[in-house]
């Protein structure tokens, strides 16, 4: 894995992931280290998987550590930015990436259940940027970049059901609050982007991809690209939104996404 990125891209930045300790986030983790900055690896169910995603970016060079706690508690957001501040610096670079894509039917689906995903798919990117804007406002510098996905534009269209409206509903969130970022800190040296893949390369759990028994060649026969995502290639577009070169970008939606969704 090689940023495409120059290695000097982002020296002396300090990022923090959110659902860094593998698939998108650790692709992205990493590919923030090799483009130059200092990295804070959020996780939560998994704390040896952080800690490889920890390792992988010290491999690169750069200074990493590792943060273990629950993105839908405030509380635990403000203790993990915290620890990231302690260990590295101020954060420049935010990628809220963490989030959970369950199936529900809407009719089925509960309060419980709205409020859970809610919380984690957009109340998270919330939380985390309320922290680290009034110190990227007082440098003059920041970047924040919100993982979004094409459902937030469009129910998924594979299995002729969507059931994930309340998925659906917090990855649109995102973009509207992205755009709201955008416009009250333009002037402040923070710019404000949601990245939405495609259909990636990653593991899954296939319990909630009901779709994926489908060959993959009739997928990707759908797309402008005939083929699926890499991980890597969603973390490029991070370190180019991250680095001075993207000082212009802000307020969009980024789709990587072979063709996958044309808004």
């Amino acid at each position: 894995m090689t940023s495409a990125i120059r290695t000097d891209a982002l020296k002396g930045r300090v990022a923090l992931v959110t659902g860094g300790s593998k698939n998108l986030g650790r692709a992205i983790s990493v590919g923030l280290a090799e483009a130059g900055a200092d990295v804070a690896v959020a996780g939560f169910s998994s704390p040896a998987e952080v800690e490889e995603t920890v390792a992988m970016v010290k491999a690169a060079g750069r200074k990493a550590v590792g943060l273990l706690g629950d993105v839908s508690s405030a509380a635990d957001v403000e203790r993990m930015v915290g620890e990231a501040t302690a260990a590295l610096g101020p954060i420049d670079i935010l990628v809220s990436n963490a989030s959970q894509r369950p199936r529900r039917a809407f009719v089925d689906l509960t309060v419980e259940e709205w409020d859970d995903i809610i919380r984690n798919n957009l109340s998270a990117s919330f939380y985390f940027s309320r922290l680290v804007v009034p110190g990227m406002k007082a440098r003059k510098f920041g970047r924040i970049i919100l993982i979004g996905g094409p459902d937030g534009q469009r129910p998924e269209p594979y299995s002729g059901a969507a059931t994930r409206a309340h998925c659906n509903t917090a990855k649109a969130g995102l973009i509207g609050l992205m755009k709201a970022i955008a416009m009250e800190f333009g002037d402040d040296g923070i710019t404000s982007n949601v990245v939405s893949p495609g259909i990636m390369n990653t593991t899954r759990d296939l319990k909630n991809y009901p779709h994926w028994p489908m060959p993959r060649e009739e997928l990707q026969r759908r797309l402008a690209i005939p083929r699926m995502g890499e991980p890597n290639e969603v973390a490029d577009m991070c370190a180019f939104l991250a680095s001075d070169s993207a000082a212009y970008v802000t307020g969009q939606t980024v789709h990587v996404s072979g063709g996958y969704l044309t808004p």
